[in-house]
């Protein structure tokens, strides 16, 4: 009987302990997340920047088209040969205004005959 009265409230304490790891495993996943949304939307501008270069069209302003307004402002997008376009966003932070590090995804189409 004694155990048990010695033992009150250890969960209690224990979650308490653990609540912090929990809280930073969580913003580490939803960074993730965000990231990878990221990922995906750079990928969507820069075939959208490369159809419009393809058919003589302003990248740019094509790429901006397919992204939120978050992503644009830090938006760099670069032509290459043979209608590749590189497109360049930076990555949003979850916590704060943490500088993170740029995503870039490049695709191609081929120039379009007029």
């Amino acid at each position: 009987m004694r155990a048990a009265r010695e033992e009150k409230g250890q969960a209690s304490v224990e979650l308490v302990a653990v609540l912090p790891l929990i809280v930073v495993v969580a913003l580490v996943c939803w960074q993730a997340v965000v990231i990878g949304q990221a990922i995906w939307l750079s990928a969507s501008a820069a075939r959208s920047a490369a159809r419009a270069e393809a058919v003589g069209g302003d990248p740019g302003a094509a790429a901006r088209g397919a992204l939120p307004a978050e992503l644009e402002r830090d938006m760099s997008v670069s032509s290459g040969r043979q209608g590749r376009v590189r497109v360049t966003v930076r990555a949003p932070s979850v916590v704060g205004s943490w500088r993170l590090g740029g995503v870039t995804s490049s695709a191609s189409f081929r120039r379009q005959a007029r």
